[in-house]
């Protein structure tokens, strides 16, 4: 996620581009589509897979209007489907969220293990362990995406699908501040507005909730360091995913059978239908991946900016209406001003957009 254009929600997500480094120059790479080409201004950083949106990032994009469809499809199937997940992670009771997470990390592994294989992308999983840099950068990032996983379950497992949407509605903005503490980036009035905003909502749901909000800040958290910390290794986003669960695998094929031991695994005791289920958590975290792949460079950085509110437009609709969720009117306040606090920063997205533009 960067502090414009391109958020991202839960999963990688790659754009086509590389940056220069962490001195905010940026350079553009072509992509598998001879139809695609990205034109960064300069100074301006590039978005990463999974990084946080930078407050400076805007970027003009020609693409040919087939692919620009295609591209929709695919980034709006993405999106749909991390929307959805509130509705898999129930179908694996009585599995325990922490069961759950083992088997999603192993069985993601293997999933995207085998897809490297077929892709003959292993040495560019290889090659992210002879860079120090990378690799520590990554094993980090993959403890931050293990709470992350493992907190979303747990909410969603215990009806706090509305909070959770929360956080990835405030991802963003907790990214931008991120961008600016750690990166030294600088604000403009409307991204101070925003936050301020969203700052004021939080102290609202705070209030409504009787508590901090912790699910969604830690989700937010979590997720914004993590793609800062992806952004800062640059590193291909299915490659560095790839590497992060070969990271996690261990341990979390290590906690399968220890669960199994002490007889807490509801792995092979529950039917044939569960086990599926168990494995299929794999595919489900890593498609989403793909078909954002797939979108994400075919579509100019505008689309996928608004188009990644879809997610937890989803699931917050699926908290309220499926899962029958209280809202009280509080909290609807809590969340209008949210959203208000986006809507203000899309618009400062839409202008630079529009001012870089003007310039081309």
């Amino acid at each position: 996620m960067r502090s414009s254009l391109l958020f991202q929600p839960c999963a990688d997500r790659t754009t086509g581009t590389t940056t220069g480094g962490s001195n905010g120059k940026s350079t553009s790479r072509s992509t598998n589509d001879n139809d695609l080409k990205v034109r960064l201004g300069a100074g301006l950083h590039a978005p990463q897979p999974h990084s946080p949106p930078q407050a400076v990032t805007v970027a003009t994009v020609t693409i040919d209007p087939v692919q620009r469809r295609r591209g929709t499809a695919f980034a709006i199937t993405a999106y749909a489907l991390w929307g959805l997940f509130p509705l898999y992670w129930p179908l694996l009771e009585p599995a325990s969220p922490w069961e759950i997470l083992a088997n999603r990390v192993w069985w993601s592994f293997v999933f995207l293990a085998a897809v490297a294989w077929v892709r003959k992308g292993w040495p560019q999983v290889a090659a992210v362990t002879r860079n120090r840099r990378s690799a520590v950068l990554l094993a980090a990032a993959a403890l931050l995406v293990t709470i992350n996983w493992g907190l979303y379950i747990w909410a969603v497992n215990n009806h706090q699908v509305v909070e959770s949407a929360l956080g990835y509605f405030i991802n963003p903005l907790v990214s931008v501040a991120l961008g600016m503490i750690v990166l030294k980036e600088r604000l403009n009035r409307l991204q101070w507005v925003a936050i301020s905003i969203a700052t004021a909502a939080v102290a609202v749901l705070a209030v409504d909730y009787g508590r901090l909000p912790w699910i969604a800040l830690v989700l937010a958290s979590s997720f914004g360091s993590y793609g800062l910390l992806k952004k800062m290794a640059g590193v291909d986003a299915f490659a560095s995913l790839t590497f992060e669960t070969s990271v996690l695998a261990p341990i979390s094929l290590s906690a399968m059978v220890f669960l199994q031991l002490t007889h807490h695994s509801t792995l092979i005791h529950h039917g044939g239908v569960h086990v599926l289920l168990l494995v299929l958590t794999g595919a489900i975290t890593a498609i989403p991946l793909l078909f954002f792949g797939a979108g994400a460079g075919r579509v100019p950085l505008t689309t996928m900016g608004v188009l990644q509110y879809i997610a937890p437009i989803i699931q917050f609709t699926l908290g309220v209406t499926v899962i029958g969720e209280a809202m009280p009117t509080s909290r609807w306040f809590g969340f209008g001003a949210v959203w208000l606090a986006l809507i203000v920063f899309g618009v400062d997205a839409y202008r630079r957009a529009q001012a870089v533009r003007s310039t081309t």
